[in-house]
């Protein structure tokens, strides 16, 4: 299966439409988007929704989401990952790099892990 963003809430919207612009065919989402969890939406429940419906978590919360990540997987549940962006990079170098990830990753590759961007 073709890799699936999803959008941290605080991310600013145009890495979604330089990721679709730059790649058509890529699924990018939103938090808050209609067929994704609401804004608000506790982090613990983001991951369970990326695992049912294999997205990859893209964010900026390098504070408490490996904590989440751990608790996570200690409930025996998986992730097909996380992208933790470095907020002094610009958004057109991060969406280079996320359309490098999406056209040139193995399946599963990231699965139950945490990266950090730049790779």
């Amino acid at each position: 299966m073709a890799i699936r963003y999803l959008l941290d809430e605080h991310l600013n919207p145009a890495y979604r439409s330089q990721l679709v612009r730059r790649n058509p065919d890529l699924v990018v989402r939103i938090i808050g988007d209609l067929d994704v969890p609401p804004k608000g939406t506790l982090d613990p429940e983001i991951l369970i929704w990326c695992e049912t419906n294999e997205f990859i978590l893209v964010t900026n919360n390098r504070k408490s989401m490996p904590r989440h990540l751990t608790d996570h997987l200690a409930n025996n549940r998986h992730i097909p990952g996380i992208f933790t962006i470095d907020v002094n990079q610009s958004i057109g170098q991060t969406v280079e790099e996320l359309i490098i990830i999406a056209e040139g990753s193995f399946e599963n590759e990231y699965q139950d892990r945490i990266e950090y961007l730049p790779l």
